[in-house]
């Protein structure tokens, strides 16, 4: 995948993403892009509000439009934030978000597109998912 057009597209559509961000109390921008099990390009960016608990993630955002339009597979994620010297991953709660819908490949992204592919069973140690239901049902 690393190597094919839809995954450069992917990592320059994660970067794009941030330009929508509405981020004005931490000015943190964070874009996320998707592709579903069928090919799918899904974008997204954090929506901040003034009562910060009501704040939505990049990455939950754009699960929330793929799952919204039908899609429950996701063949790979890539999150992009302004940070130029390191890899920023996502919250807790979006890696809740993100172990609910499955396996898929993940990348974290500089502004410049260099990326770095993080290992999905390293998302959530231990995260408590829909094989854990499955499995206390089948007991």
């Amino acid at each position: 995948m690393e190597s094919s057009a839809e995954f450069k597209k992917l990592l320059s559509a994660c970067q794009e993403a941030k330009d929508r961000a509405y981020c004005p109390y931490s000015n943190f921008r964070v874009g996320c892009a998707l592709i579903t099990e069928r090919g799918e390009m899904f974008t997204g960016c954090n929506v901040e509000n003034a009562s910060y608990g009501l704040t939505i993630c990049a990455e939950r955002t754009v699960i929330t439009k793929a799952v919204s339009e039908g899609h429950r597979k996701f063949k790979a994620i890539a999150v992009g934030t302004d940070i130029p010297d390191s890899f920023a991953g996502p919250c807790g709660a979006c890696r809740q978000f993100i172990l609910e819908f499955g396996e898929c490949e993940i990348f974290f992204v500089k502004p410049d597109l260099t990326y770095m592919k993080f290992p999905f069973e390293q998302l959530l140690p231990m995260g408590f998912g829909p094989k854990t239901l499955d499995t206390n049902q089948n007991s």
